[in-house]
Protein backbone atom coordinates (compact mmCIF):
# COMPACT_ATOMS: atom_id res chain seq x y z
CA UNK A 1 0.00 0.00 0.00
CA UNK A 2 1.28 3.78 -1.08
CA UNK A 3 1.62 6.06 2.07
CA UNK A 4 0.54 9.22 0.53
CA UNK A 5 0.54 12.61 1.84
CA UNK A 6 -1.43 15.69 0.33
CA UNK A 7 -0.05 19.23 0.47
CA UNK A 8 -3.21 21.64 0.42
CA UNK A 9 -6.79 20.89 0.69
CA UNK A 10 -8.35 23.55 -1.54
CA UNK A 11 -10.23 22.13 -4.84
CA UNK A 12 -8.16 19.81 -5.78
CA UNK A 13 -6.72 18.46 -2.97
CA UNK A 14 -10.25 17.96 -1.03
CA UNK A 15 -12.36 17.19 -3.94
CA UNK A 16 -10.41 15.91 -6.94
CA UNK A 17 -7.80 13.99 -5.56
CA UNK A 18 -8.89 13.12 -2.10
CA UNK A 19 -11.99 11.57 -3.39
CA UNK A 20 -10.30 8.87 -5.19
CA UNK A 21 -7.77 8.06 -3.09
CA UNK A 22 -9.71 7.38 0.01
CA UNK A 23 -12.08 4.92 -2.68
CA UNK A 24 -8.27 2.90 -4.19
CA UNK A 25 -7.21 0.29 -2.14
CA UNK A 26 -3.47 0.88 -3.45
CA UNK A 27 -3.37 4.31 -1.52
CA UNK A 28 -3.31 4.66 2.27
CA UNK A 29 -3.97 8.86 2.80
CA UNK A 30 -2.11 9.46 5.63
CA UNK A 31 -1.64 13.14 5.62
CA UNK A 32 -2.66 16.30 4.81
CA UNK A 33 -0.78 19.51 5.30
CA UNK A 34 -3.44 22.24 5.37
CA UNK A 35 -3.47 25.58 7.49
CA UNK A 36 -6.44 27.00 6.53
CA UNK A 37 -9.13 23.48 7.07
CA UNK A 38 -9.49 21.14 9.44
CA UNK A 39 -9.30 17.49 7.25
CA UNK A 40 -10.18 15.52 10.14
CA UNK A 41 -13.61 16.58 9.73
CA UNK A 42 -13.72 14.72 6.64
CA UNK A 43 -11.18 11.72 7.60
CA UNK A 44 -11.41 11.49 10.66
CA UNK A 45 -8.12 8.47 9.96
CA UNK A 46 -5.77 11.29 8.58
CA UNK A 47 -2.81 12.87 10.43
CA UNK A 48 -2.55 16.83 9.52
CA UNK A 49 0.53 18.27 9.63
CA UNK A 50 1.11 22.36 8.91
CA UNK A 51 4.41 22.37 6.77
CA UNK A 52 6.12 20.40 4.10
CA UNK A 53 8.76 19.92 6.38
CA UNK A 54 6.78 17.37 8.54
CA UNK A 55 5.62 15.53 5.84
CA UNK A 56 8.92 14.90 4.36
CA UNK A 57 10.87 14.31 7.35
CA UNK A 58 8.08 10.98 7.60
CA UNK A 59 9.54 8.02 6.36
CA UNK A 60 6.20 6.31 6.08
CA UNK A 61 5.16 8.48 3.22
CA UNK A 62 5.95 7.46 -0.25
CA UNK A 63 3.99 9.99 -2.31
CA UNK A 64 3.71 13.44 -2.11
CA UNK A 65 1.18 15.25 -4.07
CA UNK A 66 1.37 18.93 -4.21
CA UNK A 67 -1.70 20.59 -4.52
CA UNK A 68 -0.28 23.87 -3.18
CA UNK A 69 -0.67 27.65 -5.06
CA UNK A 70 1.04 27.34 -8.45
CA UNK A 71 4.32 29.31 -7.32
CA UNK A 72 4.65 26.85 -4.75
CA UNK A 73 4.90 23.97 -7.17
CA UNK A 74 8.71 23.96 -8.64
CA UNK A 75 10.11 23.93 -5.04
CA UNK A 76 7.94 21.50 -3.39
CA UNK A 77 8.39 19.23 -5.73
CA UNK A 78 12.35 19.50 -5.99
CA UNK A 79 12.03 19.11 -2.06
CA UNK A 80 9.70 16.03 -2.33
CA UNK A 81 12.46 14.50 -5.09
CA UNK A 82 15.03 15.14 -2.92
CA UNK A 83 14.30 13.90 0.13
CA UNK A 84 13.38 10.43 -1.60
CA UNK A 85 9.44 10.51 -2.50
CA UNK A 86 7.29 9.71 -5.22
CA UNK A 87 5.42 13.10 -6.18
CA UNK A 88 2.71 13.69 -8.00
CA UNK A 89 2.13 17.74 -8.72
CA UNK A 90 -0.68 19.78 -9.64
CA UNK A 91 -1.04 21.79 -12.66
CA UNK A 92 0.97 23.65 -14.16
CA UNK A 93 3.79 21.55 -13.51
CA UNK A 94 6.21 24.51 -13.10
CA UNK A 95 6.70 28.05 -14.28
CA UNK A 96 9.10 27.71 -16.83
CA UNK A 97 11.02 25.15 -19.05
CA UNK A 98 14.53 25.06 -16.38
CA UNK A 99 12.55 24.52 -13.75
CA UNK A 100 10.31 21.62 -15.80
CA UNK A 101 13.78 20.29 -17.22
CA UNK A 102 15.70 20.19 -13.36
CA UNK A 103 12.73 18.49 -12.26
CA UNK A 104 12.63 15.68 -14.50
CA UNK A 105 16.19 15.34 -14.00
CA UNK A 106 16.17 15.14 -10.30
CA UNK A 107 13.29 12.44 -10.67
CA UNK A 108 15.17 10.25 -13.23
CA UNK A 109 18.33 10.62 -10.67
CA UNK A 110 16.51 9.60 -7.99
CA UNK A 111 14.40 6.78 -9.63
CA UNK A 112 11.49 8.41 -8.21
CA UNK A 113 8.13 8.34 -9.87
CA UNK A 114 6.90 11.72 -10.95
CA UNK A 115 4.26 12.90 -12.60
CA UNK A 116 1.30 15.81 -13.49
CA UNK A 117 -1.97 15.95 -12.28
CA UNK A 118 -3.42 16.23 -15.88
CA UNK A 119 -6.50 15.52 -15.36
CA UNK A 120 -8.64 16.37 -17.85
CA UNK A 121 -7.18 13.75 -19.77
CA UNK A 122 -9.88 11.66 -18.47
CA UNK A 123 -12.67 13.70 -18.63
CA UNK A 124 -16.11 12.44 -20.73
CA UNK A 125 -15.94 14.63 -22.93
CA UNK A 126 -12.08 14.50 -24.29
CA UNK A 127 -12.24 10.38 -24.33
CA UNK A 128 -15.11 10.52 -26.66
CA UNK A 129 -13.30 12.92 -28.78
CA UNK A 130 -10.66 11.06 -28.56
CA UNK A 131 -12.34 7.73 -29.70
CA UNK A 132 -14.26 9.35 -32.33
CA UNK A 133 -10.69 10.49 -33.85
CA UNK A 134 -9.20 7.01 -33.22
CA UNK A 135 -12.32 5.34 -35.05
CA UNK A 136 -11.54 7.26 -38.18
CA UNK A 137 -15.42 8.87 -38.83
CA UNK A 138 -14.18 12.13 -39.37
CA UNK A 139 -11.43 11.06 -41.57
CA UNK A 140 -8.10 12.71 -42.18
CA UNK A 141 -8.72 15.44 -39.37
CA UNK A 142 -8.40 19.36 -40.68
CA UNK A 143 -9.49 21.26 -37.82
CA UNK A 144 -9.89 20.59 -34.17
CA UNK A 145 -11.01 23.59 -31.69
CA UNK A 146 -11.37 23.56 -28.04
CA UNK A 147 -13.02 25.67 -25.67
CA UNK A 148 -12.60 26.02 -21.59
CA UNK A 149 -14.95 28.85 -21.28
CA UNK A 150 -16.58 30.28 -17.79
CA UNK A 151 -18.45 33.03 -16.74
CA UNK A 152 -16.72 34.99 -13.66
CA UNK A 153 -16.72 38.35 -14.17
CA UNK A 154 -16.01 39.15 -9.81
CA UNK A 155 -12.08 38.49 -9.22
CA UNK A 156 -11.21 34.67 -7.52
CA UNK A 157 -11.64 35.43 -3.53
CA UNK A 158 -8.58 33.26 -3.38
CA UNK A 159 -6.05 35.74 -3.34
CA UNK A 160 -2.84 34.00 -4.80
CA UNK A 161 -4.57 33.67 -7.84
CA UNK A 162 -5.39 36.61 -8.87
CA UNK A 163 -1.70 37.77 -8.07
CA UNK A 164 0.26 38.61 -11.27
CA UNK A 165 3.31 35.82 -11.03
CA UNK A 166 5.30 33.75 -13.85
CA UNK A 167 2.56 31.17 -13.23
CA UNK A 168 -0.42 32.52 -12.61
CA UNK A 169 -3.62 33.78 -15.10
CA UNK A 170 -5.80 31.36 -17.16
CA UNK A 171 -2.97 30.59 -19.53
CA UNK A 172 -1.72 28.47 -16.86
CA UNK A 173 -4.57 27.46 -15.36
CA UNK A 174 -7.52 26.30 -18.02
CA UNK A 175 -5.12 26.44 -20.42
CA UNK A 176 -2.65 24.02 -18.89
CA UNK A 177 -4.89 21.38 -19.69
CA UNK A 178 -6.33 22.22 -23.56
CA UNK A 179 -2.43 22.63 -24.43
CA UNK A 180 -1.92 19.06 -22.65
CA UNK A 181 -5.00 17.36 -23.93
CA UNK A 182 -4.00 18.50 -28.02
CA UNK A 183 -0.16 17.62 -27.36
CA UNK A 184 -1.80 13.92 -25.93
CA UNK A 185 -3.48 13.75 -29.16
CA UNK A 186 -1.34 15.18 -31.68
CA UNK A 187 2.42 15.12 -30.25
CA UNK A 188 4.65 18.24 -30.44
CA UNK A 189 3.19 20.79 -33.14
CA UNK A 190 5.37 22.55 -35.55
CA UNK A 191 4.66 26.04 -34.78
CA UNK A 192 2.20 27.60 -32.59
CA UNK A 193 1.14 31.50 -31.87
CA UNK A 194 -1.57 33.19 -29.72
CA UNK A 195 -2.40 35.90 -27.31
CA UNK A 196 -3.52 36.24 -23.82
CA UNK A 197 -5.88 39.03 -22.70
CA UNK A 198 -7.13 40.79 -19.38
CA UNK A 199 -10.69 41.41 -19.71
CA UNK A 200 -12.52 41.76 -16.44
CA UNK A 201 -12.51 44.80 -14.45
CA UNK A 202 -9.59 45.59 -12.51
CA UNK A 203 -8.00 42.07 -13.03
CA UNK A 204 -4.03 41.97 -13.18
CA UNK A 205 -3.89 38.80 -14.77
CA UNK A 206 -4.24 37.28 -18.42
CA UNK A 207 -8.41 35.73 -18.04
CA UNK A 208 -9.02 34.86 -21.72
CA UNK A 209 -6.59 33.62 -24.75
CA UNK A 210 -6.50 32.40 -28.30
CA UNK A 211 -3.70 29.55 -28.91
CA UNK A 212 -3.02 28.29 -32.31
CA UNK A 213 -0.77 25.05 -32.80
CA UNK A 214 -0.19 24.25 -36.49
CA UNK A 215 0.01 20.64 -37.33
CA UNK A 216 0.75 21.12 -41.11
CA UNK A 217 -2.68 20.50 -42.33
CA UNK A 218 -4.35 19.85 -39.29
CA UNK A 219 -5.02 23.28 -37.36
CA UNK A 220 -5.90 23.29 -34.08
CA UNK A 221 -7.64 26.34 -32.17
CA UNK A 222 -7.29 26.67 -28.12
CA UNK A 223 -9.69 29.46 -26.43
CA UNK A 224 -10.75 30.30 -23.14
CA UNK A 225 -12.42 33.07 -21.41
CA UNK A 226 -13.87 33.94 -18.09
CA UNK A 227 -16.61 36.52 -19.58
CA UNK A 228 -18.56 33.73 -21.90
CA UNK A 229 -22.09 33.91 -20.60
CA UNK A 230 -23.29 32.18 -23.65
CA UNK A 231 -22.32 28.10 -24.06
CA UNK A 232 -20.51 27.98 -26.84
CA UNK A 233 -19.57 24.17 -27.70
CA UNK A 234 -16.86 22.54 -25.93
CA UNK A 235 -14.74 20.89 -29.00
CA UNK A 236 -15.35 21.84 -32.84
CA UNK A 237 -13.94 19.16 -35.05
CA UNK A 238 -13.84 18.88 -39.06
CA UNK A 239 -12.15 16.32 -41.29
CA UNK A 240 -12.24 15.09 -44.77
CA UNK A 241 -15.13 12.43 -44.09
CA UNK A 242 -16.90 14.39 -41.51
CA UNK A 243 -17.62 16.78 -38.77
CA UNK A 244 -18.25 16.26 -35.04
CA UNK A 245 -19.36 18.85 -32.36
CA UNK A 246 -19.62 18.58 -28.44
CA UNK A 247 -21.22 20.56 -26.12
CA UNK A 248 -21.17 20.43 -22.27
CA UNK A 249 -18.36 19.91 -19.52
CA UNK A 250 -17.41 16.91 -17.52
CA UNK A 251 -19.29 16.75 -14.77
CA UNK A 252 -16.72 14.72 -12.02
CA UNK A 253 -16.00 17.90 -9.99
CA UNK A 254 -19.39 19.11 -9.85
CA UNK A 255 -20.54 15.90 -8.60
CA UNK A 256 -17.63 15.67 -6.22
CA UNK A 257 -18.46 19.21 -4.83
CA UNK A 258 -21.98 17.89 -3.90
CA UNK A 259 -20.51 14.14 -2.15
CA UNK A 260 -20.83 11.55 -4.83
CA UNK A 261 -18.31 9.71 -5.00
CA UNK A 262 -16.22 7.79 -7.79
CA UNK A 263 -17.52 4.13 -6.99
CA UNK A 264 -20.85 5.86 -6.54
CA UNK A 265 -23.82 4.70 -9.21
CA UNK A 266 -23.57 7.19 -12.07
CA UNK A 267 -20.69 8.88 -11.57
CA UNK A 268 -18.49 10.69 -14.61
CA UNK A 269 -21.82 10.07 -16.40
CA UNK A 270 -22.90 12.22 -18.83
CA UNK A 271 -26.77 13.32 -19.68
CA UNK A 272 -28.01 12.25 -22.78
CA UNK A 273 -28.88 15.21 -23.75
CA UNK A 274 -25.14 16.87 -23.65
CA UNK A 275 -24.01 13.82 -26.35
CA UNK A 276 -22.01 14.82 -29.02
CA UNK A 277 -23.52 15.15 -32.89
CA UNK A 278 -21.49 13.29 -35.74
CA UNK A 279 -22.02 14.45 -39.39
CA UNK A 280 -20.17 11.90 -41.65
CA UNK A 281 -20.37 9.17 -44.53
CA UNK A 282 -19.67 5.57 -42.85
CA UNK A 283 -19.56 2.77 -45.90
CA UNK A 284 -21.20 5.25 -48.79
CA UNK A 285 -24.24 5.88 -46.06
CA UNK A 286 -24.34 9.07 -44.60
CA UNK A 287 -25.11 9.50 -40.84
CA UNK A 288 -26.21 12.16 -38.50
CA UNK A 289 -26.74 11.70 -35.24
CA UNK A 290 -25.44 11.88 -31.59
CA UNK A 291 -22.67 9.71 -29.97
CA UNK A 292 -23.15 8.72 -26.54
CA UNK A 293 -20.73 10.47 -23.95
CA UNK A 294 -17.43 8.15 -22.71
CA UNK A 295 -17.88 8.28 -18.62
CA UNK A 296 -15.38 10.33 -17.25
CA UNK A 297 -12.82 8.45 -14.93
CA UNK A 298 -9.84 10.57 -13.37
CA UNK A 299 -9.69 6.97 -11.41
CA UNK A 300 -7.86 6.08 -13.97
CA UNK A 301 -4.75 8.49 -13.59
CA UNK A 302 -4.34 7.49 -9.79
CA UNK A 303 -4.30 3.84 -10.75
CA UNK A 304 -1.84 4.39 -13.20
CA UNK A 305 0.26 6.23 -10.67
CA UNK A 306 0.03 3.12 -8.36
CA UNK A 307 1.13 0.66 -11.36
CA UNK A 308 3.85 2.99 -12.13
CA UNK A 309 5.29 2.91 -8.58
CA UNK A 310 4.18 -0.69 -7.53
CA UNK A 311 5.24 -2.71 -11.10
CA UNK A 312 7.12 0.03 -13.15
CA UNK A 313 4.31 0.72 -15.35
CA UNK A 314 4.89 3.38 -18.00
CA UNK A 315 3.20 6.66 -16.63
CA UNK A 316 0.36 7.59 -18.40
CA UNK A 317 0.91 11.39 -17.83
CA UNK A 318 4.42 11.72 -18.63
CA UNK A 319 6.49 14.50 -17.48
CA UNK A 320 7.80 15.29 -20.89
CA UNK A 321 4.89 15.86 -22.73
CA UNK A 322 4.19 18.29 -20.18
CA UNK A 323 7.43 19.72 -20.89
CA UNK A 324 6.04 20.69 -24.44
CA UNK A 325 3.36 22.31 -22.89
CA UNK A 326 5.09 24.40 -20.59
CA UNK A 327 7.48 25.90 -23.60
CA UNK A 328 4.23 26.99 -25.17
CA UNK A 329 2.96 28.51 -22.05
CA UNK A 330 5.96 30.45 -21.24
CA UNK A 331 6.45 31.75 -24.75
CA UNK A 332 2.98 32.80 -25.09
CA UNK A 333 3.30 35.03 -21.43
CA UNK A 334 6.75 35.94 -22.28
CA UNK A 335 7.98 35.13 -19.64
Amino acid sequence: MINIAIVGFGLSGRYLQSSFLVQNPAFRLKTIVSNFSNPKEIYPFVSVARNLEEVLNDDAIDLVSIASPNETHYDYAKAALLAGKHVLVEKPMTANVAQAEELIALAKEKQLVFSVFQNRRFDSDFLTIKKVIEAGFLGELLSYEAHFDRFKPVLNTKKWKEMPSASSGILYDLGSHLIDQAIALFGKPAHFNGQTFTQRANSEIDDAFNLYLDYGKLKVTLKSSLLAREETPKYILHGTKGSFVKYGMDIQEDQLKVGMMPLDTDFGKESEKYWGILNTEINDCHFRGNIETETGNWGLLFQNLADAINHDTALLIKPEQILEQIKIMQNLKGA
